[in-house]
């Protein structure tokens, strides 16, 4: 019998017995596996916390309550459980239900979600609007350890601890030791200091000391620095203590008898903050996620049956391997290069840097601004490092890249690989915003490859600039052209022309991935007797001026084309050079439009977007007619 197809609503958990409650979670797992092994997600993480998952449905009322799940790896049993296990089969897909937590999906998702560590933040502030309607639900954040290493999760739970109100945040443990497990003493203890009993003793006794005449404040505190030195000895969580919350913990997160036990009394008994340690194991019940969670983070199609990935056909290098290689050829002759990423060194490729240079290279987890400034300071003592990360994701330092690197000239290189539409993960992941962020930020260069060759050529002669710089490269297989080993070292701010025509009507101003869009437009209109100008601008910032001025001036209008948004981006770049020079053409940019865009594959995404080939052939035609 499939219990889980039975359940319509998270309510419905609560007049399940836990036999029920662990056949529903093998259920679950079957289902997650099933499904990312088709539509390709985050499965290590999800498969690890679904036990934790029932239980909070168990013992909480959601949507009253409300669930802020950190980052959104952890949440697929959520979304499973919570109405939408029929359109489980869509996940990630163009239309289907997204991979995250999303509130214009739910009303169980509680807070949008997609970058990590603000779970705790955004909790916090329902907490403080429920306490303002003075209304009496429960807020419970989760986060897992790896979120915990950003920098706004110690300001949330210092800003949560101070605050002294009813909050309950679960530290989901499933990579890093934050701290030792002491077993049995330590989940012994915790229900101890959690009983109403027990909080009621500690008043009684607190009183009865503080009471005695003249010695009774010293005996207090003195028994307060002994209780606490003994804690402390025996009992993890310490600093969460310190920073002004009950912690609870270590509990085994796939005991569901465990983890309803404390939540029921946690519920019950404590009206502060409290932090529950949960440690879970990433991949639960699947073993090649158990052996390899790593891989399993954020997978793409695999085969149940063996685990392995259901490869490509394609021969083509994806961009990220390609700057992988190119870093660690420029390393073999520089030894101040050092590469930096922010708890991605699979998915930026520098996992094989680390291999040849390991004393070279350094992850500093899931903290962006910490890697930013951090790189500065290598900066200052001659080192050249590289510091690679999502495009989405460096949004996140943009204080840092300006204050840190750019205002003190620093000689700091930023590849942003995923740059433009990443495809299933969605808006939170679309890397669309930098070339506007990037550009406007003084004494930064801002360049994009057309193709591999020119992404091997911007590696290396970016340390030859001497300067801040930012490379950002698409998701996915380059273009198959071949790959010099002898690297030219490009002119700063040049550009080059790939079709000039004499009769041309059109120019076409085209960067990075768009390039071959552009050319392969081009030709096709050729045949229609629309003859088209192509240049690649190989530099955002600054612009080789005197060759777009000298093409533009030829022709009638102007075509810009850029995969990234379209406001303050590369067309405005443009349109600002035309104008300052009084060139009064018209132009047609062509980009990411003024909106957040949704999932899909990246190819669905480009025709969205009208970014493809086909595109680009159709605007020109209809402003030629």
């Amino acid at each position: 019998m499939n219990i889980l197809e039975q359940i319509h609503s998270p309510a419905e958990l609560k007049y399940l017995s836990e036999t029920q409650l662990e056949i529903v979670a093998t259920q679950i797992r079957e289902l997650i596996i099933k499904t990312v092994a088709q539509n390709g997600g985050h499965l290590a993480p999800c498969l690890g916390t679904v036990e934790l998952t029932l239980a909070l449905h168990k013992v909480f009322s959601c949507p009253r309550d409300k669930f802020v799940w950190d980052v959104g790896h952890q949440a697929y049993a959520h979304k499973i459980l919570t109405g939408r296990l029929e359109k489980f089969s869509t996940l990630r897909q163009k239309d289907g239900i997204t991979g995250f937590p999303n509130r214009f999906e739910s009303e169980y998702d509680a807070f949008g979600v997609g970058h990590a560590s603000t779970s705790i933040s955004a909790a916090l502030g329902m907490a403080v609007a429920r306490d303002l309607d003075n209304e009496d639900y429960n807020v419970i954040a989760i986060i897992g350890d790896g979120a915990l290493t950003g920098g706004e999760a110690f300001e949330g739970l210092n800003n949560a601890g101070m605050s002294k109100r009813k909050l309950i945040v679960i530290l989901n443990d499933n990579e890093m030791s934050i701290s030792q497990n002491v077993g049995a003493l330590s989940e012994y203890l915790s229900l101890i200091r959690i009983d109403e009993k027990y909080k009621r003793a500690k008043k009684d006794i607190q009183r009865i000391l503080g009471n005695i005449p003249k010695i009774g404040g010293s005996v207090l505190k003195t028994a307060n620095y002994v209780k606490d030195g003994v804690k402390n000895a025996i009992v993890p969580g310490g600093i969460f203590e310190a920073l002004g919350f009950n912690y609870i913990g270590a509990l085994n997160g796939h005991s569901l008898t465990d983890l309803i036990n404390v939540f029921e009394k946690v519920k019950a008994n404590i009206d502060g903050p409290v932090l529950i340690h949960v440690q879970t194991k990433k991949g639960h019940g699947y073993l090649p996620a158990e052996n390899n969670p790593s891989k399993f983070h954020g997978i793409g199609k695999f085969d149940v049956l063996t685990g392995l990935p259901i490869a490509s056909n394609s021969i083509v290098p994806t961009y990220t391997a390609v700057f992988s290689r190119a870093l660690i050829d420029l390393a073999a002759k520089n030894k101040n290069i050092t590469a930096i990423t922010a708890a991605m060194p699979s998915g930026t490729g520098l996992q094989k840097f680390a291999d040849v240079y390991p004393k070279r290279f350094f992850d500093v987890g899931i903290a962006e601004e910490h890697a930013v400034t951090f790189a500065g300071g290598q900066a200052c003592i001659g080192k050249r490092p590289f510091v690679a990360l999502y495009s989405t994701f460096a949004q996140r330092a943009y204080d840092q890249v300006i204050h840190d690197i750019c205002l003190q000239k620093l000689p700091v290189v930023f590849c942003l690989d995923r740059a433009g539409l990443v495809g299933e993960d969605g808006p939170t992941h679309h890397g669309v915003f930098d070339i506007a962020y990037m550009r406007q930020i003084p004494n930064m260069v801002v360049m994009a490859p057309k193709d591999e060759n020119e992404l091997r050529q911007m590696v290396f002669s970016a340390v030859e600039y001497n300067c801040p710089c930012s490379i950002r490269y698409p998701r996915g297989n380059a273009c198959g052209v071949p790959i010099e080993e002898d690297v030219e070292i490009l002119p700063l701010g040049k550009g080059e022309i790939l079709q000039d025509k004499e009769n041309a009507t059109v120019a076409i101003i085209a960067v990075g991935s768009m390039v071959k869009e552009a050319m392969v437009a081009s030709e096709k209109l050729s045949l229609e007797n629309i003859n088209c100008s192509v240049i690649n601008a190989r530099f955002i910032k600054p612009l080789d001026e005197e060759l777009i001025l000298n093409i533009v001036k030829k022709v009638k209008y102007v075509v810009t084309i850029e995969e990234g948004i379209l406001a303050g981006g590369f067309g405005s770049a443009i349109l600002e050079l035309l104008n300052q020079n009084k060139i009064y053409k018209p132009v047609i940019r062509m980009g990411i439009p003024d909106e957040f865009i949704e999932q899909g594959t990246r190819n669905e995404l480009l025709k969205e977007c009208k970014l493809t080939s086909e595109d680009i052939i159709q605007t020109i035609k209809d402003f030629e007619e």
